[in-house]
């Protein structure tokens, strides 16, 4: 077991670190029995507090693209019973480095955002529900670009978040 004592839904060591899935690693191959992890269970399988905290759920992941939903709830909300800005970029942030962690160099440590830029396009009511995709536009191996489009479930954009990231080796 990984010193972090965590492990995959399917009880395998996450590996060399506490950010997940490698695509080289032990749990993409067989070495472990049974078949690999895609890239959305192994996101289920992380521990990303600070999204569940949002509500986030991850319900597609691909190497070129992610979606999550987060429904609007009151505490994520202005006076005006508006989703707040803060909270749209959080969630964008959460899934384009959800995306970066999928993507990551098998000698990576990890990431973290080194910049994001918001488009602030409209505005969301409490109860509604967040579409965010994330689609890359640049996967080196010490950055990542991520572009994350926000939108209401029925295709209103509310905002469109471009974010770097840095690859920790």
């Amino acid at each position: 077991m990984h010193k972090c004592g965590r492990r995959c839904q399917h009880g395998h060591d996450l590996g060399r670190h506490c950010f997940g899935a490698r695509s080289n690693s032990r749990w993409d191959n067989n070495e472990l029995g049974g078949n690999p992890m895609t890239p959305l269970e192994k996101l289920k399988a992380m521990k990303m507090p600070f999204a569940e905290l949002k509500g986030v759920e991850f319900v597609e992941a691909e190497k070129d693209r992610v979606v999550a939903r987060m429904t609007v709830r009151p505490d994520l909300c202005t006076l005006h019973h508006t989703i707040h800005g803060g909270a749209v970029m959080a969630l964008a942030d959460s899934v384009g480095a959800a995306a970066t962690v999928i993507n990551l160099p098998e000698d990576a440590k990890g990431t973290t955002t080194l910049e994001s830029k918001t488009n602030f396009i409209g505005g969301a009511k409490e109860g509604t529900t967040l579409i965010a995709t994330a689609t890359p536009v640049h996967r080196g191996r010490r950055t990542q670009v991520w572009t994350t489009r926000l939108e209401t479930e029925d295709g209103k954009l509310v905002a469109v978040v471009t974010q770097t990231q840095l690859v920790l080796v």
